[in-house]
C-alpha cells in the first residue's frame, strides 16, 4: 500500500520562529538581502508576537547620522556605537527633558556571539533585540507618577536598554536610578547610554549593574531600594522563584517602599509567579485598568480599531500592572 502525505499550507509556528532567527542572523550579509523573501515575511508577523510599534506612547525615531541633529554636537563627538548599533532618539513628555538618546541595536542583528553569552551566563537575548511594549508601558507609567521617586533610591530589573529607568532619571527628582540586567552586553549599552545623557540627568545619581536574580548580592544592596521596577521579566517560569527572591531581598522593609511591575498574563505565567510572590511572604495587588490612555488604545487594539497593532492579543501584549509590598504589621 503506497503511502501519502498531506503537506500543510501553511508553515508550523515552530518553523517560523526558526525563520525569525534565520533572518536575524544571516541579516548582517547585504549579499542575501534579497533571498529573505522566502522566509516567508508575512507569516513571520503572524507569530512574531514582538511588534516595533506598541503602544507607541514615547514616539521615537532613529538618528540619520549625518543630518543636523547629529553633526556637530556631542553625540557626534562621542561617537561610540558600533557597525551594528543605531542612535535611538525618544521624544519625552512635555515637562520632562525633551529627548532621550540611546544606543540600541539595530533589528534583526542578532549573532552567534549573543547566544553563546546567554548560555555562558544563563540568561536570555530578549533584553538586546529591542525595547519590548510593556517597557514603553512602563516608562509612561513612570512619567505620569514621577512624585513617587522623588528622593527615591530606585531599582530597574531586567532593563533591556533601560529605557524606563533612564525616563525616572530624567523626569524625576530621584535620588539614585540603578538600571540592571543579566546580560553583560546590555549593560555595557546601559554604560554607555549613561554617558550619552549624563547632562539630563539633574541631581540624580545613575548607575548600571549587572545582576543575576539567582545569586546572592552584597550586604549594601540588601533591603536598600525604595522602589524596584520591572516590565515583562515574568514570563520565563523557571526565573519565578529567583525574582520574587531577589525583590524581597531588594526591596526596603517599609510602609512606603513597592515594586511596579508589568507584564502581560502570557498563559498562567503571570499566575505562577504571583504564587511565588505570596511564598516569599510578600503581598500584591493585581490591576488591569490602570491608565486611561493605556486602556482605551488596549481596546482599540482588540476591536480592530486601530489597525497598527495587527497581531495583537491581550494574553500576550496587554501589560498588567502588579503592585508588591511587604504586607502592613498589624
Amino acid at each position: 500500500m503506497e503511502n501519502s502525505y498531506t503537506f500543510p499550507l501553511r508553515p508550523s509556528h515552530a518553523s517560523l520562529r526558526w525563520s525569525i532567527l534565520r533572518r536575524s542572523l544571516r541579516s548582517r550579509s547585504p549579499s542575501k538581502t534579497g533571498e529573505l523573501s522566502v522566509d516567508n515575511p508575512e507569516g513571520i508577523k503572524k507569530i512574531s508576537r514582538r511588534t516595533s510599534g506598541g503602544f507607541n506612547l514615547i514616539p521615537c525615531h532613529a538618528l540619520d547620522c549625518q543630518s543636523a541633529d547629529f553633526v556637530g554636537t556631542s553625540l557626534q563627538r562621542n561617537d561610540i556605537a558600533g557597525p551594528r548599533d543605531i542612535y535611538v532618539c525618544y521624544k519625552l513628555p512635555v515637562g520632562c527633558v525633551p529627548e532621550l538618546t540611546l544606543i540600541q541595536r539595530r533589528e534583526d542583528s542578532i549573532e552567534l556571539n549573543d547566544f553563546e553569552v546567554s548560555t555562558r551566563f544563563d540568561i536570555d537575548t530578549t533584553g538586546l533585540v529591542c525595547c519590548w511594549p510593556s517597557e514603553d508601558v512602563l516608562a509612561y507609567f513612570c512619567f505620569n507618577h514621577s512624585d513617587i521617586f522623588r528622593s527615591k533610591r530606585v531599582l530597574e530589573l531586567g532593563s533591556g536598554y533601560g529605557l524606563a529607568g533612564f525616563s525616572i532619571a530624567v523626569c524625576s527628582d530621584a535620588c539614585e536610578v540603578v538600571i540592571s540586567d543579566g546580560n553583560p552586553q546590555v549593560v555595557d549599552y546601559i554604560q554607555h547610554n549613561i554617558g550619552i545623557n549624563a547632562e539630563a540627568f539633574g541631581e540624580t545619581k545613575v548607575k548600571s549593574m549587572l545582576l543575576h536574580w539567582n545569586q546572592e548580592q552584597a550586604s549594601e544592596m540588601l533591603n536598600a531600594f525604595d522602589i524596584i521596577v520591572a516590565s515583562d521579566c515574568t514570563f520565563f517560569k523557571e526565573f519565578h522563584k529567583s525574582l520574587a527572591n531577589m525583590v524581597k531581598s531588594l526591596l526596603k522593609r517599609s510602609e512606603d517602599s513597592e515594586a511596579f511591575f508589568f507584564s502581560p498574563k502570557r498563559g498562567d505565567s503571570l499566575d505562577k509567579f504571583l504564587q511565588e510572590i505570596t511564598e516569599a511572604g510578600l503581598q500584591y495587588n493585581l490591576i488591569e485598568n490602570y491608565d486611561s490612555t493605556v486602556w482605551n488604545l488596549h481596546h482599540k487594539f482588540l476591536k480592530g480599531d486601530d489597525t497598527s497593532w495587527p497581531n495583537y492579543d491581550k494574553d500576550h501584549s496587554y501589560p498588567l500592572l502588579l503592585r508588591i509590598n511587604f504586607p502592613m504589621e498589624e
